[in-house]
């Protein structure tokens, strides 16, 4: 017995530890912009219209970063800036898929958000094209730029359905009320 309260004596204190090393993960979104969401939370069109604006505003800084030659650590901060646009554009799709199961209205939202990945593609793919980067800068943030790329891909061809497919239910609920 009294081997086992030693052992619980050590172990415990790890235990309750552990938490503390754990990774933390940030949220990209500013506290103002996570207000911002709040605020538009009930309707699809002004919501999905932050998520995009948020999005490009982080691919714009990305872009400025980049183009500044005094940055030196530019391929960590290129990897950091790429994850916090995965991590926003991910969202986006998660709150779409919310707003469908309530079925609400998405036609608005869906323009917006179609607007916006013809923008992200154009954006990312300048990004990987971009003749300033040499091979190990590159390699640093590859991965995270090809699962950006390939995220915002599948996504356009799954908004283009949804829209197609709200303007369908929409167009049969207008002939029924008629």
């Amino acid at each position: 017995m009294s081997t086992l309260r030693k052992f619980f004596r050590l172990v415990l204190p790890l235990c309750l530890c552990l938490p503390l090393f754990a990774q933390k993960r940030s949220d990209p979104l500013t506290p103002a912009e996570i207000d911002q969401l709040r605020d538009a939370a009930m309707d699809p069109e002004p919501r999905m219209k932050l998520y995009v604006a948020f999005a490009r505003a982080r691919l714009v800084k990305l872009e400025q970063m980049r183009a500044d030659p005094k940055v030196t650590d530019r391929a960590h901060q290129t990897h950091t800036m790429l994850e916090e646009f995965l991590t926003i554009y991910n969202e986006l799709n998660d709150n779409l898929d919310n707003f469908e199961g309530r079925k609400a209205d998405l036609r608005k939202a869906l323009k917006v958000v179609i607007e916006g990945d013809t923008d992200f593609q154009a954006k990312l793919r300048a990004i990987k094209g971009d003749p300033r980067s040499s091979k190990e800068e590159a390699k640093e943030y590859e991965f995270v730029l090809s699962s950006a790329m390939e995220t915002v891909d599948s996504a356009v061809d799954d908004h283009r359905k949804m829209l197609t497919e709200q303007d369908e239910i929409w167009a049969h609920r207008k002939k029924e009320k008629s």
